[in-house]
């Protein structure tokens, strides 16, 4: 059997913020595939706004690379769970894996699952720990993380004889050893050669190219990119495209693309084992197999993980609305919606009995927050419910999702910690005191009982403690309930402006979420409350002016910092009968019933039910 010696392809997988996309760009800047004087940004591949705002990888991109005489193709993954969907996908694409992991901090709950996919798929793994130049670098032990991992997760006797190299992405070095380390990638490049098998020359077979990732481009229309898995693909070819349902249909290829760097490029024909995006198909998606028209079979198609959470969507109603926004007709917000789901696999969108509301159910908060914050910066306003996991029937048993939960903290607050996951149903399965002060604990929780947690936790831990979850498994449902907020909040009595005397009025009463001087509306969350009721303010109370000085004389206004929230937090924050409004300038809290009477009744009725 031939094989491509002149060709690799490999995925960079991680944990969030350990170094992949870093890495990545000290690979290009090494490999010569830029000019001299060739610009290139830092965190090259990380091409979005809110990528770069954020530092993670929303979504995977592939990029290759010469080196001497061969071409690596090299795919970055997402590292965080919620978009999983990514991840499993390119698994699909690629002969091998690069487990990047922070030589501190060791393995974590989605370096687990990352690996877990490629593992599954029998890739043959590379491992690299970055960041060998911090000063509290542990590699010695991380090494048998990665190893204790590996066994966890059922790697065959193969994948266990993983090679080790040694680097620092940022500082651009790296070695064989940790305390050899030179300015230059060729370590991992050679590794690279040396371990990863090349893809199977098998050129003169019938084609079958499988798309995995999708694109869009103005002038050529919907692009899918994948991997030439037989045979050979060319510009002008008349093929067939195998869909999903079983149904095909034929198209002509009008313009293939290959990669080098971070540029496309126009190409005539691609073989077996190239990765290239093709053109010419309007509603091609993904997991869809290309084949020649005499000879149509498809291959497998891929299985993406199910989502495991959801929210309603909603045309914004509030008062403000149409103030802000361009978008808010439930049409644009709709065909909006449609709109990401020809490239987001693992999204889905429901109709309701409403015509101006969609359940939209997504891999979690992360992953349906994103796609918020994108709309809002496109113009769009809606509102959005509390998020609800997925329960799903499996044998007859009501199940929902669970994740591992792994904390990081120092040691005088594993009690409130402790305890604060213990009453949202957490299992502890694992605790390691370091000996630096810092303990590490592995949890079980219900995802509805990590809703909401993150600025609880934050609060428990003085900000220094570190928060990883990732989705483990569907488990039988536990009864009861289980987390939620357990304080009321401070709900505007009437329109009009926060005013500085209105908010120094209830300061005693809990905590404020509008500066002085802001627009509110009747039913709008102005603060929360420091007992379990809701309560109704007027936030925009004025102090009545009079002739008579007081003898104290008047002293300077001072009022407490108000808390402001992202827009992840102010979902988290949400109660069942509350909305978020989201705008392109604001995000408010609102009751889902403005009027203070009808609130009270609806409530009572509640009760009563």
């Amino acid at each position: 059997m031939k094989h491509r010696e002149d060709l690799r392809n490999i995925a960079i997988i991680a944990h969030v913020d350990h170094g992949k996309t870093t890495l990545v760009d000290q690979l290009l800047k090494y490999s010569g595939t830029f000019r001299e004087n060739e610009q290139v940004d830092e965190r090259a591949m990380d091409s979005g706004d809110i990528e770069r705002e954020r530092g993670i990888t929303i979504l995977a991109k592939n990029t290759a690379i010469k080196y001497n005489d061969a071409t690596i193709n090299i795919l970055d993954t997402p590292g965080h769970a919620d978009f999983g969907g990514e991840v499993e996908r390119i698994m699909k694409m690629v002969d091998g894996v690069i487990l990047v992991v922070d030589a501190y901090e060791g393995t974590m709950p989605q370096t687990r699952f990352v690996l877990k996919k490629a593992l599954e798929q029998k890739l043959t793994p590379i491992v690299v720990l970055n960041k060998i130049d911090r000063p509290n670098a542990r590699p010695t032990e991380v090494i048998d993380e990665v190893l204790d991992l590996f066994i966890d997760l059922g790697a065959d006797d193969e994948q266990l004889e993983f090679p080790v190299v040694y680097a620092s992405a940022l500082n651009g070095t790296s070695g064989l050893e940790p305390d050899e380390q030179l300015e230059t990638m060729d370590p991992i490049f050679t590794t690279i050669l040396n371990h990863l098998p090349a893809p199977v020359d098998s050129r003169e077979e019938p084609l079958q190219f499988q798309v995995t990732l999708l694109d869009y481009n103005d002038y050529v229309g919907r692009i899918g990119v994948g991997r030439v898995f037989r045979g050979k693909i060319r510009v002008g070819q008349q093929v067939v495209l195998m869909r999903k349902d079983g149904s095909s249909k034929s198209f002509r290829i009008s313009k293939l693309f290959g990669f080098l760097g971070l540029k496309r490029i126009e190409i005539e024909e691609a073989y077996a084992g190239d990765i290239v995006a093709v053109s010419g198909m309007d509603d091609i998606n993904v997991g869809e197999t290309i084949c020649p028209q005499e000879h149509p079979e498809a291959l497998p198609f891929l299985r993406i993980d199910e989502p495991t959470l959801q929210m309603t969507f909603v045309v914004n109603n509030s008062p403000f609305a149409g103030k802000e926004g361009k978008f808010i007709t439930s049409r644009k917000i709709e065909e909006r919606l449609m709109k990401q789901l020809e490239t987001d696999v693992s999204l889905r969108v429901e109709q309701t009995d409403s015509p101006d509301a969609w359940v939209v159910s997504g891999r979690g908060e992360l992953h349906l927050s994103i796609l918020v914050e994108n709309m809002r910066r496109e113009g769009y306003e809606l509102q959005l419910s509390k998020p609800q996991v997925i329960i799903k029937e499996i044998d007859g048993v009501k199940c929902e999702p669970v994740e591992r939960v792994q904390i990081d903290i120092p040691e005088e607050y594993t009690g409130p910690v402790m305890e604060s996951l213990g009453s949202r149903k957490g299992e502890m399965l694992d605790m390691v005191n370091q000996g630096n002060g810092q303990v590490r604990i592995e949890f079980k929780v219900p995802s509805r009982g990590l809703l909401g947690y993150s600025t609880e936790f934050m609060t428990q831990t003085h900000g220094y403690g570190i928060l990883n979850h990732t989705f483990e498994a569907y488990e039988p449902l536990i009864k009861g309930q289980v987390g939620g907020r357990r304080e009321g909040v401070l709900v505007a009595l009437e329109n009009g402006k926060a005013s500085t005397y209105g908010i120094m009025q209830l300061e005693d009463r809990g905590v404020i979420f509008v500066e002085p001087g802001t627009e509110v509306y009747a039913g709008m969350i102005v603060g929360e409350h420091n007992r379990e009721n809701d309560l109704t303010v007027n936030i925009t109370k004025e102090k009545h002016l009079t002739n008579v000085r007081s003898a104290t004389k008047d002293q300077t206004a001072t009022i407490r910092k108000t808390r402001s929230m992202s827009l992840e937090e102010a979902i988290e924050y949400l109660d069942d009968d509350e909305y978020c409004e989201v705008t392109p300038e604001s995000i408010r809290l609102r009751k889902k019933i403005l009027n203070k009477g009808e609130r009270e009744k609806a409530a009572k009725r509640n009760k009563l039910g």
